[in-house]
Protein backbone atom coordinates (compact mmCIF):
# COMPACT_ATOMS: atom_id res chain seq x y z
CA UNK A 1 0.00 0.00 0.00
CA UNK A 2 1.27 3.55 -1.01
CA UNK A 3 2.17 6.09 2.03
CA UNK A 4 -1.02 8.30 0.45
CA UNK A 5 -3.53 5.13 0.52
CA UNK A 6 -2.02 3.82 3.96
CA UNK A 7 -2.73 7.75 5.39
CA UNK A 8 -6.35 7.81 4.12
CA UNK A 9 -6.92 4.53 5.23
CA UNK A 10 -5.27 5.59 8.83
CA UNK A 11 -7.85 8.40 8.52
CA UNK A 12 -11.01 6.70 7.71
CA UNK A 13 -9.81 4.15 10.56
CA UNK A 14 -9.64 6.84 13.20
CA UNK A 15 -12.82 8.55 11.98
CA UNK A 16 -14.72 5.45 12.60
CA UNK A 17 -13.87 4.87 15.69
CA UNK A 18 -14.12 8.22 16.82
CA UNK A 19 -18.28 7.99 15.43
CA UNK A 20 -18.17 5.00 16.97
CA UNK A 21 -16.75 5.81 20.49
CA UNK A 22 -18.94 9.28 20.75
CA UNK A 23 -21.96 7.54 19.45
CA UNK A 24 -21.31 4.52 22.71
CA UNK A 25 -20.51 7.13 24.84
CA UNK A 26 -23.41 9.66 24.30
CA UNK A 27 -26.00 7.64 22.69
CA UNK A 28 -27.96 6.20 25.97
CA UNK A 29 -28.51 10.22 27.50
CA UNK A 30 -28.63 12.09 23.65
CA UNK A 31 -31.67 10.09 22.56
CA UNK A 32 -33.18 12.02 25.56
CA UNK A 33 -31.80 14.88 24.46
CA UNK A 34 -33.20 14.84 20.87
CA UNK A 35 -36.93 15.32 20.84
CA UNK A 36 -39.98 17.45 20.00
CA UNK A 37 -39.78 18.97 23.30
CA UNK A 38 -35.76 19.29 23.65
CA UNK A 39 -35.19 22.77 24.03
CA UNK A 40 -32.91 22.95 20.82
CA UNK A 41 -35.74 21.68 18.81
CA UNK A 42 -36.40 24.53 16.81
CA UNK A 43 -35.81 25.68 12.90
CA UNK A 44 -32.42 26.03 11.59
CA UNK A 45 -33.68 29.88 10.80
CA UNK A 46 -34.75 30.61 14.13
CA UNK A 47 -31.30 28.94 15.35
CA UNK A 48 -29.43 31.11 13.22
CA UNK A 49 -31.70 34.44 14.23
CA UNK A 50 -30.79 33.48 18.25
CA UNK A 51 -27.21 33.53 16.85
CA UNK A 52 -27.00 36.98 14.81
CA UNK A 53 -29.09 38.51 17.80
CA UNK A 54 -26.57 37.57 19.76
CA UNK A 55 -23.67 39.15 18.03
CA UNK A 56 -25.80 42.32 17.63
CA UNK A 57 -25.63 42.64 21.84
CA UNK A 58 -22.00 41.50 21.96
CA UNK A 59 -21.36 44.13 19.39
CA UNK A 60 -22.97 46.96 21.11
CA UNK A 61 -21.49 45.61 23.96
CA UNK A 62 -24.80 44.36 25.81
CA UNK A 63 -24.48 40.87 26.63
CA UNK A 64 -26.92 39.02 28.02
CA UNK A 65 -25.19 35.90 29.18
CA UNK A 66 -22.96 37.48 32.25
CA UNK A 67 -23.84 34.56 35.13
CA UNK A 68 -22.11 31.36 34.32
CA UNK A 69 -22.69 29.73 37.16
CA UNK A 70 -26.62 29.72 35.70
CA UNK A 71 -28.26 25.56 35.54
CA UNK A 72 -24.86 24.78 35.87
CA UNK A 73 -26.24 21.35 37.63
CA UNK A 74 -28.79 21.33 34.87
CA UNK A 75 -25.91 20.83 32.28
CA UNK A 76 -24.17 17.98 34.01
CA UNK A 77 -26.93 15.71 32.84
CA UNK A 78 -27.61 16.76 29.32
CA UNK A 79 -26.66 19.31 26.87
CA UNK A 80 -28.69 21.03 24.09
CA UNK A 81 -26.69 23.30 21.83
CA UNK A 82 -28.56 25.55 19.29
CA UNK A 83 -25.80 24.85 17.01
CA UNK A 84 -22.65 23.53 15.86
CA UNK A 85 -19.58 25.95 15.31
CA UNK A 86 -16.88 25.05 12.93
CA UNK A 87 -14.65 27.42 13.93
CA UNK A 88 -10.91 29.02 13.30
CA UNK A 89 -8.55 28.43 16.04
CA UNK A 90 -7.35 32.17 16.42
CA UNK A 91 -7.36 33.34 20.03
CA UNK A 92 -9.71 36.29 19.08
CA UNK A 93 -12.35 34.38 17.98
CA UNK A 94 -14.58 32.35 20.84
CA UNK A 95 -18.40 32.08 19.48
CA UNK A 96 -20.05 31.63 22.48
CA UNK A 97 -18.95 35.24 23.43
CA UNK A 98 -19.36 36.17 19.43
CA UNK A 99 -23.01 35.46 19.52
CA UNK A 100 -23.77 35.93 23.49
CA UNK A 101 -24.46 32.66 24.17
CA UNK A 102 -24.51 30.89 27.41
CA UNK A 103 -22.45 27.21 28.38
CA UNK A 104 -24.08 24.58 26.77
CA UNK A 105 -25.81 26.63 23.39
CA UNK A 106 -23.21 26.07 20.70
CA UNK A 107 -21.08 22.84 19.96
CA UNK A 108 -17.76 24.11 18.98
CA UNK A 109 -15.06 22.31 16.55
CA UNK A 110 -11.91 24.78 15.95
CA UNK A 111 -8.88 24.16 13.42
CA UNK A 112 -6.90 26.56 12.27
CA UNK A 113 -8.34 28.09 9.12
CA UNK A 114 -12.07 26.54 10.00
CA UNK A 115 -11.88 23.84 7.12
CA UNK A 116 -13.56 20.30 7.55
CA UNK A 117 -11.23 17.89 8.62
CA UNK A 118 -12.48 14.05 8.89
CA UNK A 119 -12.39 14.09 12.89
CA UNK A 120 -14.07 17.75 12.94
CA UNK A 121 -16.72 16.24 10.81
CA UNK A 122 -17.05 13.87 12.75
CA UNK A 123 -17.22 15.89 15.55
CA UNK A 124 -20.08 17.67 13.77
CA UNK A 125 -21.59 14.53 12.52
CA UNK A 126 -22.25 13.90 16.74
CA UNK A 127 -23.70 17.27 17.13
CA UNK A 128 -26.37 17.25 14.78
CA UNK A 129 -27.37 13.49 14.74
CA UNK A 130 -27.08 12.78 18.95
CA UNK A 131 -27.37 16.63 20.58
CA UNK A 132 -29.92 17.67 18.17
CA UNK A 133 -27.86 20.68 16.79
CA UNK A 134 -30.69 22.42 13.96
CA UNK A 135 -27.40 24.44 12.19
CA UNK A 136 -24.21 24.41 11.40
CA UNK A 137 -21.92 27.41 11.19
CA UNK A 138 -18.91 27.82 9.31
CA UNK A 139 -17.23 30.78 10.83
CA UNK A 140 -14.22 32.33 9.51
CA UNK A 141 -12.76 35.78 10.53
CA UNK A 142 -11.28 38.90 8.90
CA UNK A 143 -6.80 38.93 9.26
CA UNK A 144 -6.85 34.78 9.35
CA UNK A 145 -3.29 33.84 10.06
CA UNK A 146 -4.33 30.83 8.52
CA UNK A 147 -5.07 31.64 5.10
CA UNK A 148 -2.54 34.09 4.97
CA UNK A 149 0.04 31.61 5.46
CA UNK A 150 -1.44 29.41 2.37
CA UNK A 151 -1.19 32.22 0.40
CA UNK A 152 2.54 32.85 1.21
CA UNK A 153 3.40 29.21 0.25
CA UNK A 154 1.15 29.55 -2.91
CA UNK A 155 2.75 32.82 -4.14
CA UNK A 156 5.82 32.73 -2.46
CA UNK A 157 6.75 29.29 -2.44
CA UNK A 158 7.15 29.94 1.64
CA UNK A 159 8.00 26.38 3.36
CA UNK A 160 6.60 25.98 6.75
CA UNK A 161 7.75 23.22 8.96
CA UNK A 162 6.65 20.91 10.73
CA UNK A 163 3.39 19.57 10.23
CA UNK A 164 2.14 22.38 8.85
CA UNK A 165 2.25 22.05 5.29
CA UNK A 166 -0.37 19.30 5.97
CA UNK A 167 -2.91 22.16 7.48
CA UNK A 168 -2.12 24.37 4.51
CA UNK A 169 -3.07 21.86 1.94
CA UNK A 170 -6.95 21.70 3.07
CA UNK A 171 -6.65 25.77 2.30
CA UNK A 172 -4.95 25.75 -0.93
CA UNK A 173 -8.11 24.83 -3.27
CA UNK A 174 -10.13 28.11 -1.72
CA UNK A 175 -6.91 29.76 -1.54
CA UNK A 176 -6.02 29.58 -5.31
CA UNK A 177 -9.92 29.66 -6.41
CA UNK A 178 -9.62 33.14 -4.93
CA UNK A 179 -5.81 33.63 -6.24
CA UNK A 180 -7.07 33.27 -10.07
CA UNK A 181 -10.18 35.54 -9.88
CA UNK A 182 -7.02 38.94 -8.91
CA UNK A 183 -9.88 40.45 -6.73
CA UNK A 184 -8.86 43.66 -4.68
CA UNK A 185 -8.79 42.36 -1.23
CA UNK A 186 -7.09 38.90 -1.98
CA UNK A 187 -6.92 38.08 1.96
CA UNK A 188 -10.50 38.79 2.21
CA UNK A 189 -11.60 36.71 -1.13
CA UNK A 190 -9.78 33.80 -0.22
CA UNK A 191 -11.09 33.86 3.98
CA UNK A 192 -14.61 34.04 1.98
CA UNK A 193 -14.05 31.12 -0.60
CA UNK A 194 -12.42 28.76 2.13
CA UNK A 195 -16.03 29.56 3.86
CA UNK A 196 -17.96 28.75 0.93
CA UNK A 197 -15.83 26.03 0.03
CA UNK A 198 -16.33 23.88 3.56
CA UNK A 199 -19.94 24.95 3.57
CA UNK A 200 -20.51 23.32 0.27
CA UNK A 201 -18.73 20.29 1.21
CA UNK A 202 -21.04 20.05 4.64
CA UNK A 203 -23.95 20.40 2.29
CA UNK A 204 -23.24 17.53 0.39
CA UNK A 205 -21.24 15.31 2.86
CA UNK A 206 -22.70 11.98 3.40
CA UNK A 207 -24.18 10.36 5.02
CA UNK A 208 -25.66 12.36 7.95
CA UNK A 209 -25.47 16.12 7.30
CA UNK A 210 -26.18 16.16 3.71
CA UNK A 211 -28.58 13.79 4.39
CA UNK A 212 -30.83 16.33 7.25
CA UNK A 213 -29.61 19.22 4.88
CA UNK A 214 -32.19 17.58 2.78
CA UNK A 215 -35.29 16.71 4.88
CA UNK A 216 -34.75 20.40 6.14
CA UNK A 217 -33.70 19.48 9.40
CA UNK A 218 -30.84 21.62 9.77
CA UNK A 219 -29.04 24.33 8.00
CA UNK A 220 -25.50 24.86 7.10
CA UNK A 221 -24.41 28.63 6.82
CA UNK A 222 -21.17 30.63 6.28
CA UNK A 223 -20.15 33.75 8.22
CA UNK A 224 -17.18 36.27 8.69
CA UNK A 225 -16.19 37.45 11.77
CA UNK A 226 -14.72 41.15 11.63
CA UNK A 227 -12.57 41.27 14.73
CA UNK A 228 -12.27 44.98 14.85
CA UNK A 229 -16.31 45.44 14.75
CA UNK A 230 -17.07 41.99 16.32
CA UNK A 231 -19.79 42.16 13.80
CA UNK A 232 -20.65 38.76 12.25
CA UNK A 233 -21.81 38.70 8.41
CA UNK A 234 -23.24 35.95 6.25
CA UNK A 235 -21.78 34.66 2.94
Amino acid sequence: MCEICARATSRLSRRAMMAGGLALAGAGHARAAVGPDAPNAIAPDAALNRLLEGNRRYARNAPLNQDYSHDRAGRASAQYPIAAVLSCSDSRVAPEVIFDQGPGQLFIVRVAGNFVSIDGLASLEYGVKFLGAPLIVVLGHTGCGAIAAALKVLQQGEILPGHLPELIANLKPAVQTAIDRKPKDLLQEATCENIRMNVARLNHDQPIVAEKVAKGRIRVAGAIYDISTGDVRLL
